[in-house]
């Protein structure tokens, strides 16, 4: 219990701290300063008594006052020098996390980009079966896994339930590459489809692909889960359990800069295998040998993490100071009474009825609304660009490289953006760039024949321009997302209580963003069945783009004053 009140505790010095820190060289200068005039007066008297030596006295006493602002000067560049190095016990924990994040960012990167490349590519299908799946399957089992998981914080010791998530992921994805994909024909109904399909209208092509290419399907399903589940449920809130709220204010926008260079190296994998793949004869499946390099790097990935976190349960948690006091506490004070257990009905009306929660939920949704919009009708054109799997699955390593050289700047950025401005002004940027960058890549799209002259002169075509474009706020979205909502969204559930930490968390992250997509994409579903294309929707998703971007950024005001006000109540 003492550690689940230092982290409530921790939360409202959030922004406290950070404004603090920030401002600590410059207090320091002016104290400099402060001495330095306070010194001259006793100078004067000295003059007055002290007459024959008035000149040497007065020189020995400017000298040392001018001295004094430069030692300041060098002692702050000091402590900010050291501000970046963790301590010895910080780290213990810091730097398993930090390999921990590495390697479950380099997973998901090959499972995202390898996900897309299976799905649009597959027979019969395209970008088109997106909108789809992420309603009709992402966001059943993301609610569905929601569910479950408040049950295995009932059924299994907390630290245990991390294995018993990551395990079915690592095992499904090496199923894949060695079973599933290589008897893909054999599995798949092809046959069965067909008939059926010939008995539907055209507009059903895509939600039979799904069933057409189930394996492939699943596939998706889970790679989209690994985001929400393991990196954002389990690691992170792993993370915020045994990190203090000064750790997370200087660390957590830090941990991204390891986790882009795993994007980066992602990135380059992915290119590197896709490269192998033209060196096989033509008897040899390319990209099936090509999946048993992707899923072989994702297996030893996954065991690097799971052994990580199996050496910060065994060696590093029992040492926290933390644990020490809440033993303490526990051995000196009578036990608690036993908190009854709420239902999930119960939890999630709790839920409902928090406003802290519900507006940290809006930005997860929006997040998750907005950038479906955008992405699904890039992926479209870049369909449309790439249709072959070697050169669409080249591109998608070239862009996760891309993304994760400009997301390493923006987490340099991002750490002066907390420290300078603080948790408001670091939540408003990702929706604005979201906006900004999402309207012009439509506003392209709307008027792309008024802008081919321009297209022309750059030697180019308006489908290449528009995926590079959208290329463009795809990497700037995701830098800001990575750099700046991540770690504010983090930081945001420190100060909570357990209840809301544990349920709000596993409803948020694990059901908020596929709610949030899979709104998106039912939208886009609407508008296409209304309008008859993708492309004829664009000026309505510009608009509900705009919209949606509003009121993320309103949301984000309210939960920057409900933080403030935490952060109050802390202090007193």
């Amino acid at each position: 219990m003492r550690t689940i009140h230092s982290l409530i505790t921790a939360g409202g010095l959030l922004l406290l701290c950070s404004s603090n820190a920030f401002l600590a060289p410059a207090n320091a200068s002016r104290q400099a300063k402060i001495f330095s005039r306070s010194a001259l007066p006793h100078v004067r008297q000295k003059e007055t008594t002290k007459a024959p030596n008035n000149r040497a006295s007065s020189s020995k006493l400017a000298a040392t006052a001018e001295r004094i602002p430069e030692e300041s000067s060098g002692s702050k560049w000091r402590r900010r020098i050291q501000s970046l190095i963790p301590e010895p016990q910080e780290r213990k924990k810091l730097l398993p996390l930090a390999i921990m994040f590495f390697f479950i960012i380099f997973n998901y990167t090959i499972l995202r980009d390898t996900k897309d490349v299976l799905l649009v590519t597959a027979p019969k299908s395209g970008a088109e079966v997106i909108p789809f799946i992420k309603t009709y399957v992402n966001l059943p089992v993301a609610i569905g896994f929601a569910t479950l998981y408040v049950k295995l914080t009932e059924w299994f010791d907390h630290k245990n339930i991390f294995y018993v998530c990551v395990t079915p992921f690592l095992t499904f994805f090496t199923l894949f590459a060695t079973v599933l994909y290589p008897m893909r024909d054999i599995l798949h109904p092809h046959v069965f489809i067909d008939a059926v399909a010939s008995q539907l209208p055209l507009g059903f092509a895509a939600p039979l692909a799904i069933v057409r290419n189930w394996s492939f399907s699943m596939f998706y399903v889970l790679a989209e889960m690994w985001g929400s589940v393991v990196a954002s449920l389990l690691f992170w809130g792993f993370a915020n359990e045994i990190t203090t709220v000064d750790e997370a204010k200087k660390y957590y926008p830090l941990f991204g800069l390891g986790a882009n260079v795993a994007l980066i190296l992602a990135g380059q994998y992915n290119k590197w295998v896709s490269r192998q793949r033209l060196s096989f004869g033509p008897e040899v499946d390319a990209w099936g040998m090509s999946l048993r390099f992707l899923m072989g790097a994702v297996l030893a990935s996954g065991g690097i993490i799971v052994g990580c976190y199996k050496h910060i349960q065994d060696n590093v948690v029992p040492t926290l100071q933390s644990t020490k006091d809440a033993a303490k506490a526990a051995a000196s004070s009578p036990p608690p009474k036993e908190r009854k257990r709420m239902t999930m009905r119960e939890s999630f009306d709790f839920l409902r009825n928090s406003p802290y929660i519900r507006n940290l939920a809006v930005l997860v949704i929006s997040y998750g609304l907005a950038i479906n919009i955008v992405e699904v009708s890039w992926k479209s054109k870049l369909k449309q660009a790439f249709p072959d799997p070697n050169s669409y699955s080249s591109f998608m390593g070239n862009f996760s490289s891309a993304t994760g050289v400009v997301t390493l700047v923006m987490m340099l950025v991002g750490r002066v953006i907390f420290q300078k401005f603080g948790w408001r002004t670091a939540a408003m940027i990702t929706p604005t760039v979201l906006g900004a960058t999402g309207l012009g890549f439509f506003g392209l799209s709307i008027f792309r024949d008024a802008l081919a002259p321009i297209t022309a002169a750059l030697g180019t075509t308006p489908l290449m321009l528009a995926v590079l474009l959208g290329a463009v706020q795809n990497i700037a979205c995701k830098a800001s997302k990575y750099s700046l909502f991540d770690p504010c969204k983090e930081m945001a559930y420190i100060p909570l209580d357990k209840d809301s930490k544990t349920k709000g968390k596993a409803a948020i992250d694990v059901a908020g963003m596929p709610l949030g997509k899979g709104g998106g994409a039912l939208l886009q579903q609407i508008l296409i069945f209304g309008l008859g294309s993708l492309e004829a929707s664009t000026p309505v998703l510009a608009v509900v783009l705009a919209a949606v971007v509003y009121f993320w950024l309103r949301s984000a005001q309210s939960l920057a004053d409900q933080f403030d006000a935490a952060m109050s109540r802390d202090n007193k």
